[in-house]
């Protein structure tokens, strides 16, 4: 056999493995069960409660204590929260924690559009519990440690898009090369958000997630400029979702399995 005639064979090959590992995706994706939902939703209220506790209850700790916590500190603890976080909760879940993530996972063909209002509830729930249970034990403190804007809205804004730029990019890179990266990528996520926590809290608070001003906002009643915290983590996860398709193209098992935890697990693993 010559050359010439080896290469259209090798092109056709080609070809059959891309069209059968999307056909894989899509089927796993398409037979992604409801049996597991509540457990799976029970992971996402509670790793948002994680999250929202530490994050918020910093800001609400640091008011009734006089200031004794640094910001370094303030950034740097819900990023551990979820760096830890992540290892016992993203195999069941796929560890979001905010409906920004849950968006680009979605835009990205890692979760399954059906599932993403659910995990909205969800995170929101976590969230806005953590707020409420702060407010019992603290009371109205330092707006629950909701996030503010402190040099204007325009600029907290274009904060918020690029904080979440970088967070987005991050968590979808780490779940597409998840074979790589392994159990790293708790770390690469953890280190990012302590990352964005000192580089833009001074500006916007450094939020990144609407379910993590939520919370405050709706224990606290306290809804003065909080739509940055809305569009500014979508526009900036959309951004994301762009940036990795034009990197890394269409999207991996892998991904699909990072993305969507046990949903995923079994149906990726049957094709």
């Amino acid at each position: 056999m010559t050359a010439t005639s080896e290469a259209p064979e090798r092109e056709s090959a080609l070809t059959m493995w891309m069209v059968d590992h999307r056909l894989r995706q899509m089927r796993a994706l398409e037979g992604m069960p409801l049996s597991g939902m509540p457990r799976i939703l029970f992971a996402e209220v509670l790793g948002t409660w994680f999250l929202v506790t530490v994050a918020a209850g910093g800001g609400v700790i640091n008011a009734v204590s006089g200031g004794q916590i640094s910001l370094t500190a303030l950034v740097i603890a819900p990023a551990l929260m979820v760096a830890a976080s992540i290892y016992v909760l993203g195999p069941i879940s796929g560890a979001h924690y905010n409906p920004a993530v849950t968006l680009a996972f979605a835009l990205r063909g890692d979760f399954p559009w059906r599932h993403v209002f659910p995990f909205w509830v969800a995170q929101l729930a976590g969230a806005t519990l953590a707020a409420l249970i702060l407010k019992a034990i603290y009371g109205l403190v330092a707006h629950l440690g909701a996030t503010i804007p402190h040099h204007g809205v325009g600029t907290s804004l274009v904060m918020e898009i690029i904080l979440t730029v970088l967070l987005v990019s991050i968590i979808l890179g780490t779940a597409s090369d998840r074979k790589i990266v392994g159990p790293n990528a708790a770390l690469a996520v953890g280190a990012t958000i302590a990352l964005d926590g000192l580089f833009g809290a001074p500006i916007s608070g450094a939020s990144m997630n609407p379910a993590r001003s939520f919370g405050p906002d709706i224990a606290g009643w306290y809804f003065t400029d909080q739509w940055i915290y809305i569009v500014g983590p979508v526009v900036g996860a959309v951004i994301a979702v762009v940036i990795a398709s034009l990197l890394r193209g269409r999207t991996t098992l892998d991904a699909i399995e990072a993305g969507s935890g046990s949903l995923a697990g079994e149906q990726t693993k049957a094709f």
